[in-house]
Parts: C-alpha cells; structure tokens; sequence
C-alpha cells in the first residue's frame, strides 16, 4: 500500500516557498514537461504565433507564478525554421497571464532531437519501416517531443554539448532487449542511445552551472523483450558514464563519450550541475526498470538534501484512489497524473543537482484545492518541479 504518512522532511519541503524568487544570490532552476507534442509539423509554430492557445497560456502563467531563472520544457516541439523562444516570450510570457508578473527570458538553447527522424530501418520489427516506431526516437516528423531551455542568464553555446547522435552500443554495459535476440547486430551497431537527445548546456551565472537535459523513452508501448524499458533504464545510465568520463577514478571511461561535435570526454568532476528532465522512471511504482531512477539517486555525486514535494500530490492520490491505493512511493512526491485505473499518480520529473551545491529549496507546483493556481494544474499530465541553489 502507499505510504501516508509524512515525515519531518516532507512536511518541511511542502511548507517551502515563497515561489517568486528574488534574492540575487539563489538561482531558481525547474522543469517541465508541457506535454504540447503536436501531431503534426507546424502546429506548435502557429500556437506559439497565435498567442492565444489556451493550454500555453496555462503553461505561461506557471512560468510566472513559479519565476525559475532557468528553465527546462519537455515535449516542446523543435522547429529549426521557428524563433520558439522568442514567440514564446513575446507572446506568452511577456503577457501578464490573469494579472500575474511578465517574464522574459533572455536566453535559451534547442537542437535537433531524434524523435519522428526516420532511421531507414524496421526498429521495431513490425514487418513495415518509415513508420513513427521506426524514428530513432518514436515520433511522426522531427522535432516531435523535442526541448527547449530558456535561461535568465547568458547560455554558453560554444561550450554546450549534444548528444543526439550517439550510439546505444558505445555504452558500457548496453542493455540488449531480449538478450541481443531483438536487434540484429547490423542494427544494434547503429541504433542511437537517446529517443530525444542528452544535452550539457553551460549556463553562466556568475559561476559556471551545467544544466543536463533529457527526456528519456516511456518504459512502455513495446513487448515482452522491453526494449523501451531497458532503453530507458540506458538513457538515465548515460549521466552516470558522463560524471564518470570526468573523474579520475575511471580513467577507462573518456574514451566511450564522444558528442555530435566529436569532442571526446565527460563533465569535469568538480563541475556544479543539475540533471534535470522528465525521467520516466519512479523509484518504487510503474513500469520502469527496477533501479533505473536510482543509478542517479543514490549516487554519492548527487545532492539528495531536499526532495520537491506537494500538497496537491498527496490529496489527488487519495481522492482518486485506484491503482494509487496500491503504490510504495510516498504520493507528495509524485510529478504527474495519468489514468488511475492503470498507470496513477508518479514521480518522474527530476531535478538532481551536484552534491558540491548548496541547495536550499525545493518543490512541486501542484497546488491543493483552494490554493493559488489550482486552476492551473490540468496544463499537463506533468508538474513543474523548482530547485533554489545559493550561488
């Protein structure tokens, strides 16, 4: 059964705000899956255009509520041909959403992802090839589910780093789906690790902050050899490899990282960092891998001082009950909500920074009934997740 009792630091971490930040010496970072993966090419470019598409509206005001100097969008599609950024800020945010405070971000960073880009091959063996399960990331056109970063601080482009086009088997330890049988080895051989893209994109903000970008593969929608599960479990792997690339204890690990601009290597051990992203993967209930999520959680790298949490997350498990009654992690935890019959109320959105960072609050905008922004939670089957950092 799901645990409902809170402990000392849960009720303190539902207790944390204000959520306008403005002490010049914390840095607010979030992210956010805005579930807008349109279903066709072209659509988020006329939303964004329009300025009147209610469920960005809905996203904008969070934004503004919330106030993160920097902040990560999952599932924002990319368009190379669209100034995302600057309609959104233009149209969106810069509009003050039911009289809450305009924000404007003068940065941001996007690329290309592998979701709806075609690989030439039947990927998952269903007998026809060009289809959106044949992408190198599950997609109808490119761009599909792609990302964005907007950033209240300059983002260092020559310094940032993309991984779009690295390959599964260049991982050590690679999880093969069926025991090698799914793939053939020509395709294996090729096969791309991340289904969007991993990004390290270097913030300055007085100091140096990586922000590291993802969004890795549902642990679902496959068969019995799980190929998505154990892709997932590879994607979230990938951070650990990186740190590792970096450090001097495992020196055999630089040579596996290579990014699209072939520069070879990981971050620097001693770099300040925050992983961020829709994980997919909740340590104790839903379809993920078992110890997916907590490759990262537990690891001794990783800062696990302050776990964001709700108030709203608690009270929608137990009032839509269902396969909630029936989940181990703790539901003030949980960053989405999906159909209660099946799948319930999960933790999959993260924010997990360096351990040599001082964090000092956190949280999940979930808001309970009869508290500021309530109305708002129905913008996306996923919560904004916040992270205050002292700089």
């Amino acid at each position: 059964m799901r645990v409902l009792v809170l402990t000392i630091l849960i009720t303190n971490l539902l207790a944390t705000g204000p959520l306008i930040a403005a002490d010049p010496t914390r840095l607010r970072i979030a992210t956010y899956n805005i579930a807008m993966g349109f279903d066709n090419a072209g659509d988020m470019a006329a939303a964004l255009e329009s300025g009147k598409h209610p469920r960005l509206k809905q996203v904008a005001e969070i934004l503004q509520r919330v106030r993160p100097d920097i902040v990560l969008l999952n599932e924002f599609d990319f368009d190379p041909e669209t100034d995302a950024a600057g309609l959104l800020n233009g149209n969106y945010l810069a509009a003050a959403q039911n009289g809450q405070e305009p924000i404007r971000y003068g940065w941001h960073f996007r690329a290309p992802v592998n979701t709806g880009v075609d690989s030439g091959m039947d990927l998952d063996r269903d007998g026809l090839v060009g289809q959106p399960g044949d992408a190198w990331g599950y997609g109808s056109f490119p761009g599909q589910y792609g990302m964005l970063v907007l950033s209240r601080y300059p983002v260092l482009k020559d310094k940032s780093r993309t991984f779009q086009k690295f390959r599964r088997a260049s991982l050590p330890g690679a999880r093969h789906p069926d025991n090698g049988a799914f793939y053939p080895s020509e395709v294996w051989a090729r096969l791309r690790l991340s289904s969007k893209s991993h990004w390290d994109v270097v913030i300055d903000a007085g100091t140096e902050i990586h922000l590291l970008a993802h969004h890795p593969t549902p642990p679902v929608f496959d068969g019995p050899e799980n190929r998505n599960g154990l892709r997932n479990f590879d994607e979230i792997r990938f951070w650990k490899i990186y740190y590792h690339a970096g450090n001097a204890r495992y020196p055999d690990n630089e040579s596996y990282i290579v990014d699209d601009q072939e520069r070879p290597g990981g971050i620097s051990w001693d770099a300040n960092f925050v992983i961020a992203g829709d994980f997919n993967a909740d340590p104790f209930d839903g379809d993920s891998v078992h110890g997916a999520i907590t490759q990262l959680l537990k690891a001794d790298w990783i800062d696990r001082s302050c776990e964001p949490a709700s108030k709203g997350g608690q009270e929608a498990s137990l009032e839509q009950g269902g396969v909630n009654d029936m989940h181990h992690g703790h539901p003030g935890l949980d960053t989405s909500d999906f159909n209660d019959e099946f799948t319930g109320n999960l933790r999959l959105d993260y924010l997990l920074p360096s351990a040599n960072m001082k964090v000092t609050g956190c949280g999940v905008f979930w808001p309970a009934k009869g508290e500021p922004g309530h109305d708002l939670v129905g913008a996306s089957d996923h919560r904004l997740v916040w992270m205050d950092i002292e700089l």
